[in-house]
């Protein structure tokens, strides 16, 4: 299987490919996903409350999505990697969101960043484009805006909101972004934002007129259990196979069913008579 590729994204859209992508944190997940052949890994600021436990993505520092980039680079053979540019990293300065950009792809070995928003950091995804690293875009609901969004709500219902996404879609593709997450907005919403741009869409809870999809890994194998969106099909129940299977772990220590002669190593009886 070819190494997918910044210029695969397009590709595929223009051949009718489904783009699939999943979020990965560590070794060993992202060499699963990517023997599985999944497209695209995204290493999501999401790990700041499936792997670190925060109540959000806000407090998520880009030494914590360097190194656990890096960790997924190494497990990874064909799968496009990207880096979740975190809160703040971006917010202020051009100089600084291309500093910063730059630094992800160095340390972490990512192939590309995202980040969230439109007209307000349009300055700052045009500069790092011009640096010449790729940029995946994101709108509708976005996580670092959650403060301001008042909590983790549905975006575009209404028709200025909407035409709002629509016309920063528009703008993030004459910007150069390479593709488009779409986050919780209404499916007929992304499907007039697919259908206008050149660039494809990977949806996140909007539907399936996108051009691929992307979920939490943790929510599709059912490994998460403070909160499931709507959005997500379990394809496993894997949080109640690890719980039972740690029990049972548990109950075989204590009544000495674990571990049986088998799993030891043995040693020569004449070197054992000189050990007494």
């Amino acid at each position: 299987m070819a190494k997918f590729n910044v210029t695969f994204f397009v590709d595929s859209k223009e051949k009718g490919h489904k783009i699939s992508m999943l979020t990965a944190y560590d070794y060993t997940t992202a060499k699963l996903i990517d023997q599985a052949g999944v497209d695209s890994i995204l290493v999501g600021d999401s790990l700041g409350m499936v792997m670190l436990g925060y109540e959000n993505t806000l407090s998520v520092t880009l030494d914590d999505m360097i190194h656990h980039t890096k960790a997924v680079v190494r497990g990874t053979e064909n799968a496009f990697v990207v880096l979740d540019m975190p809160f703040m990293t971006y917010h202020t300065t051009v100089e600084d969101a291309i500093r910063n950009a730059g630094i992800a792809i160095q340390e972490s070995g990512a192939q590309a960043v995202k980040l969230e928003g439109g007209f307000h950091v349009k300055d700052k995804i045009k500069g790092i484009i011009d640096a010449q690293i790729p940029v995946l875009g994101h709108l509708g609901l976005t996580p670092q805006s959650v403060n301001a969004f008042g909590g983790f709500k549905v975006q575009g219902k209404d028709e200025g909101v909407a035409k709002k996404i629509i016309e920063e879609a528009k703008l993030l593709e004459e910007l150069g972004v390479f593709a488009i997450v779409l986050e919780a907005i209404p499916e007929k919403l992304a499907k007039i934002i697919s259908e206008s741009l050149t660039i494809p869409t990977i949806g996140i809870g909007a539907g399936r007129y996108t051009d691929g999809q992307v979920l939490v890994i943790q929510d599709m194998l059912g490994m998460y259990p403070d909160f499931t969106p709507k959005f997500v099909k379990k394809y496993a129940e894997l949080g109640i196979q690890i719980k039972e299977a740690v029990i049972k772990y548990n109950e075989e220590i204590n009544t000495g069913v674990f571990p049986e002669e088998k799993h030891g190593f043995k040693i020569d009886d004449d070197v054992l008579e000189k050990l007494y």
